[in-house]
């Protein structure tokens, strides 16, 4: 039981002194900066012009595809 808690307190010590893991938090909270604006972008029900405009453009494509192959 000792040796477990002192790789664990050694794991612990060696991710505090690592600065790799700061690097990856980092790109962490841009992945979810991003996310979380094309969410608010391309959201259901927020009635945004982006939105808007992917929907017609793929109702014109549907429609272009089943004239065409009709």
């Amino acid at each position: 039981m000792l040796n477990l808690y002192a790789q664990a307190f050694d794991l612990l010590a060696r991710l505090r002194a690592s600065r790799d893991g700061v690097v990856s938090f980092e790109y962490i909270i841009v992945a979810v900066c991003i996310i979380t604006a094309v969410g608010v972008a391309f959201g259901p029900g927020n009635g945004s012009v982006i939105s808007g405009a992917l929907n017609t453009g793929i109702g014109y494509i549907t429609t272009a595809f089943t004239t065409a192959a009709g």
